[in-house]
């Protein structure tokens, strides 16, 4: 039997990962010296709780799963006769996966005849929730792993994501994205424009600024790579700006059509530790990224 997994910082929430059969790693995150596991220690996400703790100073901070922990998380399955498809947040941000090879070649080496597959999103947040959702999908049309697979080889590519954020200290704090310019954040209400590159990279490609130029830079990257678009879920992130993600929503819906399938999510406490609060974002399928 094939098991799904997946993980928290692609926006996952256990409703998701219950409707399309996924097991959810959690990835944790540190706030005030104290370590915390999304959906293990919380059952529901308080995205205006976290997002104002981050508002009244605190800086969170990001760490890796174990090699240990990604065993005690895949031995079950593997012991029971399952192979496993791990849909997952990008390599390039992080050392956790290096963790998980070394636990996945151990148990490897006691069940050799098990598979372990994986599809890197080549992103956060909503790059990684949109190739969820896709995965998700194809398992339930009852497609094999090898047309799967075969899919994220062209597909997570064609996935992009641009977005913009209010406050760069916390990008400047965790350090996972390139091409900021140092004095950008003492430039009172200039943006960063921010993508998630083909090779799973946070990239600074340019600002505006106020937040009306920030929302309309993102949607002219739609309009000139936008492909095919409708056929596919359009992902709204949100860093508790739900006001403006609505006017948001409101603009894709008057050029798609009020059947487009737009999904508004919050970003997960994970990748929020990066952005910070008022973080706004596009996911939609494209020519390229």
């Amino acid at each position: 039997m094939l098991r799904l997994f997946t993980d928290t910082d692609c926006d996952v929430t256990p409703e998701v990962a219950r409707e399309y059969g996924y097991e959810l790693i959690s990835m944790p995150y540190s706030i005030d010296g104290k370590t915390v596991y999304p959906y293990v220690d919380f059952e529901k996400f308080d995205s205006k709780g976290f997002y104002d703790t981050l508002r009244a100073g605190a800086l969170p901070n990001t760490s890796a799963i174990s090699r240990e922990k990604y065993a005690e998380i895949f031995e079950p399955f593997f012991a029971k006769g399952d192979d496993i498809l791990y849909v997952h947040f990008s390599r390039a941000m992080t050392a956790t996966f290096d963790a998980m090879d070394k636990a996945v070649e151990e148990l490897k080496s006691r069940w050799p005849e098990r598979k372990f597959y994986e599809i890197d999103a080549k992103g956060i947040s909503i790059t990684g929730l949109a190739i969820v959702y896709e995965v998700g999908d194809m398992v339930k049309a009852g497609k094999p792993v090898e047309e799967i697979l075969e899919w994220a080889e062209s597909e997570v590519d064609r996935f992009a994501t641009y977005f913009f954020a209010d406050d760069l200290k916390f990008f400047k704090h965790s350090g996972r994205v390139s091409g900021l310019a140092a004095t950008m954040g003492t430039l009172l209400g200039v943006r960063p424009i921010i993508y998630m590159s083909a090779e799973g990279k946070m990239v600074s490609i340019g600002k505006e600024r106020g937040r009306a130029k920030a929302i309309d830079r993102l949607f002219a990257y739609m309009d000139e790579l936008g492909d095919d678009v409708k056929a596919h879920r359009i992902l709204v992130a949100s860093a508790d700006v739900d006001e403006i993600t609505s006017v948001i929503c409101g603009r894709l819906r008057e050029k798609f059509g009020d059947d487009a399938r737009i999904i508004n999510v919050q970003v997960n406490p994970t990748a929020g530790s990066h952005c910070g609060p008022n973080a706004l974002g596009i996911c939609f399928h494209a020519i390229h990224r």
